[in-house]
């Protein structure tokens, strides 16, 4: 009987660990590869991956570089054309990288958000954070700001282990330490590691 409430408790958190899962063995995304974009792009702010928005949002940002989010970024027609076909055909319809994958799957098809944070995936994704620490958060200030926390983003990889919250510390452990899903990975693996080792020798 304890046996079958064990697997009963660890089949639950693998539905749940599921529920974030892609049929693509490419995780993140992909990272930037252009270094005209990197160049700039990134002189300005982070240098966001193609993958993490649509095409049709991209075209509406580079068509729009006179008043870019508050901002003047206009370029030269050549070299607008350049970043926008860049961006354009490395969108996220055309990656099979998991968080690309995912971020499109989450969108309807009238929606053409300019701005990630926009994204039903990214906003999913952020929904236990607090205003205290991003607004509120001096280190953070906004959720523009993804290498803020996500200290591997620029190699594409947004993965939950790699998350370090200024003044919070690692995602993981924070969320195992305060929240009800947290507790349940939490102790999901430590039943895992009870069956190894009681279990397992029981049974054969």
């Amino acid at each position: 009987m304890k046996l079958i409430f064990i697997l009963l408790v660890l089949s639950s958190y693998v539905v749940l660990a599921d529920d974030d899962s892609s049929s693509s063995n490419n995780p993140g995304v992909v990272p930037v590869n252009d270094a005209n974009y990197t160049e700039e792009c990134g002189a300005c702010h982070f240098a966001y991956q193609p993958g993490l928005l649509p095409s049709a949002s991209w075209k509406r940002i580079m068509t729009s570089l006179e008043d870019h989010f508050g901002e003047n970024a206009e370029l030269e027609t050549k070299e607008q054309k350049l970043l926008t076909d860049y961006l354009t055909k490395n969108a996220a319809e055309f990656s099979n990288y998991k968080r690309s994958i995912k971020i499109i799957r989450s969108l309807t098809k009238d929606k053409i958000p300019l701005r990630i944070t926009e994204m039903p995936y990214i906003i999913k994704k952020h929904d236990e954070l607090t205003s205290a620490m991003v607004i509120g958060n001096p280190e953070v200030k906004s959720l523009s700001y993804c290498d803020n926390c996500h200290t591997k983003a620029v190699t594409g990889s947004y993965a939950e282990d790699d998350i370090i919250v200024p003044g919070y510390g690692n995602w993981e452990e924070y969320e195992h330490s305060s929240s009800f899903i947290g507790r349940i990975k939490h102790g999901a693996k430590e039943i895992k590691e009870y069956i190894n080792e009681e279990i397992l020798k029981k049974y054969f």
